[in-house]
């Protein structure tokens, strides 16, 4: 533990000193209390670290900026021993509050963020944002470590659930939005918290789908793919910015100039603060190896325009020895700490430090107004893949007044089978309670709050309805990584996975359920231990004794309905793709198995579309619907490259046509905004929530292009026989690809514009429009 640099707290600080005056400008109180700062206390605003093992240490000695992963007793005392500090500065409290507020008990956990994408909903995610704001808020946290702007490349990479998926128009959407949520009206509302624009960039270009490995991506290419979703957050005010674990062309981001310096600071004019990611700075050493020591490490980090280290206790002692050594000036670490008090300043906490509020926390956290948001963003999340009519299983489209299916048939028995049929906190998926992530929350959070699709169907089946259980099938269980426990820096190895073996008795006890039912709902899919940081995938097959569970089921005869709770798209075998319907649904959070239920019931309308592809076979990868032009044919020797499902693709209890697609600018310029028409017709006779998608085709490019790209989508509310005409504006200026220069420009010539409910080509009508040189 280092003692030497811990400064003498000594008299109260007057409050007539000019950085704690709040009528002074912001710049004006960071210079005062800059030059009232020691060397040690500079470098320790810089410093991000992990509070599992105490505060003490980290205020006292280290005077640290801010921590993260801290208990709700540990967040007290931190505020308690910063009072006492020389200069009272505030810490910045952070945590993973990726799709709620992940580790305090009772708080209210949505679907991940890719399912929050699977609802195409820019608005429903500003809202989950806002409302998981509102709970951090009132616990004394002021940062979250999210959105994720990452695209999704490789389907086996453990983060896939953590993204918005496959289309950078989608993502930018989606993240815009819930960086608004998050920030709400300005960092001066008490409710608002930072938003961390996450991982900069090309994060999820990995090698064989493994996390963190080196990128190999041009500079052209992160223009044309990875750039833009954190451009337009950058531009529209996201105050944090988080760095990738990655090198790219052989250089860590945490010290790639261009990246961090011509790209974000001066192109884009970001005036924003960087942190890194956990021990990046630390694996430059340790990992990456491409610096010897913490000194030489702290130095380059610092001048690539890092401000918050995450993690890495070592860059304490390492920048103080590079600026006694020359190679670092005090001025470098400056800049970094101005724009970390700014941050501080501006969130208010001089004044108002924001430290937890127990009687707020009671009236909002997992509130009823909470819950109802989450039911709605579960049953939007869930994406119906295949049906054969079977569905929906009670036909009425109403409920009674106890929630049960009015109108429905008569009794039926449902056999709900699976490993993920009841299981409450996989239902959660990651950063959420038990994931692993804390130790204070060994069990994960409150079985009271969550509906799995067991409850689901209890709770909303028909009152004569017979709904019956059988596990069926376990997925895996874990031992030691033959590697050691330990990683090179200290951090546990997760234990890696043993698939289960096939077990009769719950193999025969599951048929036995499905040989007496009307109706069986196999819920599959994976565990917290298959996905996430460092636990990508080589396959992307169920695991365990799944596939021979469903191949069981499927041989009873009985309408065999799958449901796959999942963290990202797996491949499913012949008797789940032969079966009555599939229904997949991304982690979809606490009410997740109530909606599930209520889809399958027919109480609710499918509405969900996918915001990434489904592989047939990992050996596809990559199945991204934007790939690039030029390749000799369209399969391999051994299959085709036709994914599963594809990106926009779900379908409803209905069926929509699209017809009449008419360009009404046939030639623009690239200041107009082309316009068109569609028209969109209920042909069933339930209701439906069209995602009507946009594309756009540039027919010859100056480079190698995709053949279409997401542009534009509008959902469309429609009533059974109903026909709704759709109006489509898009600005000229969308229609861009990256040229050969790297410059992002619209190309004059020929374009066609592509609009239906999916980015197959056999969905999508065709319409030609001119863009004018």
């Amino acid at each position: 533990m280092v003692k030497a640099n811990r400064v003498a707290k000594g008299p109260p600080v007057s409050p007539s000193l000019p950085y704690l005056d709040p009528t002074l400008p912001v710049a004006e109180r960071v210079a005062d209390l800059l030059g009232r700062m020691t060397l040690p206390e500079k470098v320790g605003q810089m410093l991000q670290l992990n509070a599992k093992e105490g505060v003490r240490h980290l205020v006292e000695d280290l005077h640290v900026g801010s921590i993260l992963h801290t208990s709700p007793e540990r967040v007290l005392e931190a505020a308690e021993l910063t009072d006492r500090s020389r200069l009272r500065i505030p810490l910045l409290v952070a945590e993973d509050c990726i799709h709620g507020h992940s580790f305090w008990e009772g708080a209210t956990i949505y679907p991940t963020q890719l399912g929050m994408a699977a609802t195409w909903d820019a608005e429903l995610v500003e809202r989950i944002a806002r409302a998981t704001a509102v709970e951090v808020a009132a616990t004394g946290v002021h940062w979250t470590f999210s959105p994720v702007l990452c695209i999704t490349r490789d389907l086996r990479w453990g983060r896939v659930s953590e993204t918005f998926g496959e289309d950078p128009h989608l993502i930018g959407e989606l993240a815009s939005a819930m960086v608004r949520g998050y920030q709400g009206d300005g960092l001066a509302d008490p409710t608002a918290i930072l938003a961390s624009a996450k991982h900069f960039a090309g994060y999820s270009e990995t090698q064989g789908g493994r996390d963190a490995s080196e990128a190999d991506i041009s500079r052209r290419k992160l223009r044309s793919w990875f750039l833009p979703p954190f451009e337009r957050v950058a531009r529209e005010g996201c105050r944090t910015f988080m760095l990738g674990y990655q090198s790219m062309d052989g250089v860590p981001i945490t010290v790639n100039d261009w990246l961090l310096n011509d790209v974000l600071r001066e192109e884009w004019g970001y005036t924003g603060t960087l942190v890194t990611d956990w021990d990046n700075v630390g694996r430059m050493v340790w990992e990456q190896k491409v610096y010897a020591d913490y000194a030489q490490a702290a130095a380059a980090a610092v001048r690539a325009g890092n401000d918050m280290v995450m993690a890495t206790e070592g860059f304490f002692e390492g920048a103080l020895e590079a600026v006694r050594d020359g190679t670092l000036s005090e001025a470098e670490i400056d800049a970094a700490v101005r724009r970390v008090l700014t941050l501080k300043f501006e969130l208010g906490l001089f004044e108002n430090p924001r430290r937890p509020d127990t009687a707020r926390q009671a009236e909002i956290i997992g509130s009823t107004g909470h819950a109802a948001l989450n039911l709605e963003a579960a049953r939007r999340s869930l994406v119906l893949l295949t049906n054969d009519g079977t569905l929906p299983l009670a036909g009425g489209s109403t409920a009674g007044d106890d929630g049960r299916a009015a109108g429905a048939p008569s009794p039926r028995t449902v056999a709900v089978i699976g490993p993920n049929a009841d299981d409450a906190q996989t239902q959660l998926g990651d950063w959420a309670g038990s994931s692993g992530q804390v130790d204070w929350l060994p069990d994960g959070q409150p079985r009271a709050m969550i509906r799995t699709v067991l409850d689901g169907f209890r709770e909303h089946a028909p009152a004569d309805w017979t709904v019956s259980y059988a596990r069926g099938a376990e997925i895996l269980t874990v031992g030691p990584d033959p590697e050691g426990q330990f990683f090179p820096d200290g951090q546990p190895r997760p234990d890696v996975v043993v698939p289960a073996e096939p077990s009769e008795a719950l193999i025969g006890e599951a048929v036995a359920a499905a040989g007496a039912a009307d109706y069986v709902v196999a819920v599959v899919g994976d565990r917290i231990e298959l996905v996430g940081e460092g636990r990508s995938t080589a396959t992307l097959e169920l695991v365990g004794d799944q596939v021979a569970l469903l191949d069981a089921l499927a041989a009873t005869g009985k309408p065999l309905v799958v449901v796959v709770i999942s963290s990202k798209p797996l491949v499913l075998p012949p008797s789940a793709l032969g079966a009555a319907a599939v229904l997949h649904a991304f982690n979809p959070g606490m009410q997740g198995g109530r909606a599930v239920a209520e889809v399958l019931l027919g109480l609710v309308e499918p509405s969900g579309r996918l915001p990434v592809s489904f592989a047939r076979h990992a050996g596809q990868q990559p199945t991204y619907y934007n790939q690039i032009r030029g390749q000799h044919g369209s399969r391999y020797a051994d299959l085709t490259q036709r994914p599963a499902f594809v990106f926009g693709e779900g379908l409803s209890y209905t069926t929509v046509a699209y017809s009449g697609l008419e360009v009404l600018t046939a030639s623009v310029g690239e200041s107009d905004t082309l316009r068109a028409r569609v028209t969109v017709r209920n042909t069933g006779t339930r209701p439906a929530l069209e995602t009507v998608q946009v594309y756009i085709s540039d027919t010859v490019t100056s480079v190698t292009w995709a053949e279409k790209e997401l542009k534009a989508y509008r959902q469309v509310a429609i009533a059974p026989g109903e026909a709704r005409e759709v109006q489509l504006e898009l600005p000229v200026s969308e229609c861009t690809l990256v040229d050969a220069a790297g410059r992002r420009v619209v190309e004059p010539g020929a374009f066609e514009l592509l609009v239906g409910p999916s980015s197959c080509d056999d969905t999508l009508l065709r319409a030609g429009f001119t863009v004018k040189g």
